[in-house]
């Protein structure tokens, strides 16, 4: 079905930079027009998720979060200026989206994820994007993708750093419970710690490469590793998440 679709002259010239890429071929843009994902969390890493996701082509994207804007945000939550202030965000971003590629649909959800919200939102989606800020959140979404079998692309920033991780829960393999086993008694984030805010827009663009990847089945992905990034040192480092035989999920 994918193969079949048909490609116009304007599609064509639009991702044409993409498409020449012999690991994306016409082939693979239609996948990306195919792509389905879910993006929890409209902030300094939802923002450049969406926007890359978006001018890439991907054809169906969930957006979830229930805040408003405000004038703190405007350091780092790119899709954002001074008259989005007070305003959902889930709104202001579709609209700014839209401008950026009409073509594509933009679910919103304006909702906090819950245990009795989480299918309803989720189910619809194969992959699953966690920007959110808060550890209980995270544990909540990971435990749904476990249970379901989703990819779950999960990313968080503090201060000076940022970290990445992929699941594929389609295979057996770690999870998040696995690398932090019980819930911590403090939250690491944005609002405790502050953020650099060109750390937001780095990790926020790795989170969208690894949604590419995933939809394009690209190796060497980032699947059962962790990415550490340093801003002050300019420093990668991947580590190995393994499966921890006492996980909650029993991996």
């Amino acid at each position: 079905m994918i193969l079949q679709m048909k490609v116009n002259f304007n599609q064509f010239k639009r991702f044409e930079k993409q498409i020449i890429l012999k690991k994306i071929g016409l082939a693979g843009q239609k996948k990306i027009f195919y792509g389905n994902v879910l993006i929890i969390g409209i902030g300094g890493l939802g923002c450049p998720l969406l926007t890359y996701l978006a001018a890439s082509g991907v054809g169906k994207i969930g957006i979830v979060d229930f805040d408003k804007v405000e004038i703190s945000n405007l350091n780092r939550q790119t899709l954002f200026n001074p008259g989005d202030i007070g305003k959902f965000k889930v709104n202001q971003a579709k609209k700014a989206i839209n401008k950026i590629n009409k073509k594509i649909k933009i679910i919103t959800f304006k909702k906090k994820i819950t245990s009795k919200n989480i299918k309803q939102i989720l189910n619809a989606f194969d992959i699953i994007c966690d920007g959110t800020d808060n550890y209980k959140t995270r544990y909540l979404i990971n435990d749904y993708c476990v249970k379901y079998k989703k990819i779950l692309i999960s990313s968080a920033i503090s201060k000076f750093d940022g970290q990445l991780m992929k699941f594929n829960f389609k295979k057996k393999g770690p999870c998040y419970r696995c690398f932090m086993p019980s819930l911590p008694d403090f939250e690491n984030n944005c609002q405790t710690e502050g953020i650099f805010s060109p750390v937001a827009g780095i990790m926020g663009s790795l989170q969208a490469n690894e949604v590419l990847k995933s939809i394009l089945k690209l190796r060497n992905d980032l699947t059962n590793q962790i990415l550490i990034f340093d801003a002050l040192k300019a420093d990668f480092r991947k580590l190995k998440i393994s499966i921890n035989s006492k996980c909650a999920n029993k991996c």
